[in-house]
């Protein structure tokens, strides 16, 4: 661990303490702690999944055809920050620059239109790493690469374009990314739009190429379509939708699946395409939210892939106990983590820090278990 890593550490020991959860159940209200906490009933065993553990890597990935430098840059994402160690990551993502514009991502708080802010809140936040644009990062990389994991997102999809479509281009090599002392690559597909063969194609040949140089690999697997919407219901958040495109993710070989946490079912059965079986809605799944989230994992080859949610757009006062209650439904399905960005840096830097260390304190807090 980095020396500045390390003061950080131990300066939050000495200033703070993990949230109890007590605490946890005060920010989420009684009722609301309840339905998460208290459900023991998944209709996928907890027993056929492989689980974040501080051996995971060893237990899982060495059986792989992951290389050596692969192992290191994985093990480098899971001994950073305050969940170093534990098999669970927590992720500051910015790449918000691009893909929602510059302004209105960091009209909120202008200190984060410096990169570098965005990699200081990362630090100071506690986390495992910080990801980001080939730009953001290069700017700081000199500064910061060997003090905390740099995740380099090598796609987006501008939206200078209009109307507006739904295209990932890349915006630089994966060499560059090396080059600057990324530990990981990230990339996003849009599975279901017109353009998602070719993107699943290229990001396919990047990976290979991330995993040649020795890098991980995590892929945003998004769905878009605008025919995923019926009947007032937005399927693009639906479980079933959501974990296939998991499931065509772990296929192209990333090491690390980041997707938004499901919010319904039932997406294929509505809008009546591709393939489907019953039991995949009835024997696999439920209406319960740690459910929905563990056939994501399933999807993830059980488990043999870690799944990291989103903690999703920033709504205010709400922020702090959504961003709890996405970190709970995440650890308790089986997932790896949590990926938090407008939520924290969108705020002042002490909130934007107490907001990413609460959602850490959930995945070290042994009271919360998987369901």
């Amino acid at each position: 661990m980095a020396l500045l890593s390390l003061f950080v550490y131990f300066c939050s020991l000495i200033n703070s303490k993990n949230m109890t959860t007590q605490e946890i159940i005060a920010v989420l209200g009684e009722e609301r702690a309840k339905r998460v906490l208290d459900f023991n009933s998944p209709a996928i065993s907890k027993d056929r999944l492989h689980l974040p553990n501080p051996s995971f890597i060893d237990d899982v990935w060495k059986d792989s055809n992951r290389s050596n430098q692969v192992l290191s840059s994985l093990a480098a994402l899971n001994n950073n920050g305050r969940l170093s160690g534990t098999g669970y990551v927590s992720i500051l993502p910015v790449d918000q620059g691009i893909e929602h514009t510059a302004g209105s991502s960091f009209a909120p708080n202008p200190a984060y239109f410096d990169p570098e802010n965005i990699v200081k809140l990362a630090i100071e936040g506690g986390c495992n790493a910080v990801a980001s644009t080939f730009g953001v990062l290069a700017s700081v990389s000199r500064k910061y690469a060997h003090k905390i994991p740099f995740v380099v997102k090598v796609n987006h999809n501008e939206l200078m374009t209009y109307p507006n479509s739904y295209q990932q281009i890349m915006f630089g090599t994966i060499k560059d990314a090396w080059n600057m002392g990324a530990v990981a690559i990230g990339a996003t597909v849009y599975f279901g739009s017109e353009d998602s063969r070719r993107q699943i194609v290229e990001i396919a040949e990047a990976f290979e190429y991330a995993h040649e140089l020795g890098m991980a690999t995590i892929l945003w697997c998004y769905t878009r379509n605008n025919g995923f919407k019926k009947d007032g219901k937005d399927y693009h958040v639906a479980s079933d939708l959501t974990s296939q495109a998991n499931h065509i993710g772990v296929t192209i070989q990333a090491d690390i699946i980041k997707q938004k946490m499901p919010e319904n079912n039932g997406g294929f059965t509505a809008i009546d395409f591709a393939k489907s079986h019953p039991k995949m809605y009835t024997e696999l799944n439920s209406d319960h939210p740690i459910d929905l989230c563990r056939y994501q994992l399933a999807n993830c080859y059980m488990g043999r892939v870690g799944l990291i949610n989103s903690g999703g757009a920033s709504g205010g006062e709400s922020d702090y106990g959504d961003a709890i209650e996405t970190a709970i439904i995440n650890k308790r399905a089986g997932g790896t983590g949590l990926i938090l960005g407008r939520k924290a840096f969108q705020k002042d830097l002490n909130t934007g820090i107490k907001m990413l260390n609460s959602v850490q304190d959930v995945y070290l807090n042994k009271d919360i278990t998987i369901a």
